[in-house]
């Protein structure tokens, strides 16, 4: 199985100036059971131009580590731990409105659901606009004509007309689009797609993707998109991180990750993938449920659900995450070949 690579990285212009480094970057939440670490120990580079899945089942920690890189997460409960740097400059510690500030002109967000993330009695333009006027200053006039340029930029026809409309008005690919547009309006370093396709039709994400790639490879945005499908992700990443139980298990180029996966885990995930025009009589899944963060079993996490598991090893060491090929990083005793 082989994935296409479409992105400036892909095409041979070789690794970018970092615009986003995560290190050692671990959430931990207070609850009533006592402290659950849902991320632990997260690592990641973003060059600027490059787009950076991260994927994994519900509870694999992605959306959390993204909300704790925005500095959205609520603390308390929340103890966010480790290092960000967004362009140079350190996220985590930095105070309340440097974090503000930060937010739209450093890294833009996406979220998965538009109709909860846009404010349903403001007129689209109003919520366009806002930032324009707070962030960088500009008249109202000015502001309304660079959101008039947005929406043309994500492919809203009538932009004037449709300024003027509020949420309910467009569609769920209309919403996402806006959604993009509201995240790119303050030209950020970095946009994070948290699932952004996830509701909507087939034909709709396709358009999504070819959008983001579009924009992306015009304005040269970094982007990393969270995803729980390595499908979606398959023609539009250049490097893959695949988390489990808040951690990272494997991180691959989006071309090794499809041809060769080492982890037991990645290679379930692209087994349950539907393959066009490949029968199959019945869906390939993964047995069991991730672990309760307050209850993970010994050693490694992923064991009890391994089919390749080796118990002694496996059941008393917690694998490292350690290099197996150049940028191709595998946690796991057990390493499939492919």
């Amino acid at each position: 199985m082989s994935a296409p690579s479409t992105s400036r990285a892909a095409a041979g212009q070789g690794p970018a100036e970092p615009v986003l480094e995560v290190r050692d970057l671990s959430v931990t939440f207070g609850t009533r059971r006592g402290r659950a670490p849902v991320v632990v120990g997260l690592d990641l580079t973003v060059g600027a131009g490059e787009t950076v899945a991260v994927v994994g089942e519900s509870g694999s920690g992605k959306s959390v580590s993204m909300l704790a890189v925005v500095g959205l997460l609520p603390t308390p409960p929340a103890v966010v731990e480790g290092s960000v740097r967004l362009a140079g400059e350190e996220v985590l510690g930095a105070g309340a409105e440097r974090l503000r500030e930060m937010r739209g002109r450093e890294v833009g967000m996406v979220f998965q659901d538009p109709m909860t993330s846009l404010n349903p009695v403001l007129t689209i333009g109003r919520q366009l606009t806002e930032g324009l006027e707070e962030r960088l200053g500009m008249g109202r006039r000015e502001a309304r004509e660079r959101a008039a340029e947005m929406l043309d930029l994500v492919g809203i026809r009538e932009p004037q007309r449709r300024l003027d409309e509020y949420p309910h008005q467009f569609s769920g690919g209309m919403r996402q689009r806006v959604m993009i547009a509201l995240g790119l309006s303050l030209d950020p370093k970095v946009l994070i797609a948290d699932e952004p396709t996830t509701a909507l039709d087939v034909t709709t994400q396709a358009q999504i993707l070819d959008l983001v790639q579009d924009l992306q490879s015009r304005l040269g945005t970094a982007v990393v998109w969270v995803s729980h499908d390595l499908g979606v992700v398959a023609g539009i990443a250049d490097r893959v991180l695949v988390m489990y139980s808040g951690e990272v298990v494997e991180e691959a180029g989006i071309d090794a990750l499809f041809a060769a996966p080492r982890h037991p885990y990645t290679r379930g995930l692209l087994g349950a993938l539907p393959v066009l025009g490949r029968a199959r009589t019945e869906l390939a899944t993964i047995a069991g449920l991730p672990p309760d963060p307050l209850d993970r079993p010994p050693g490694c996490w992923f064991r009890p659900r391994c089919p390749s598991r080796l118990d002694d090893r496996c059941a008393s060491m917690h694998p490292p995450l350690h290099d197996v090929a150049p940028g191709h990083r595998v946690r796991s005793f057990y390493e499939v070949s492919g």
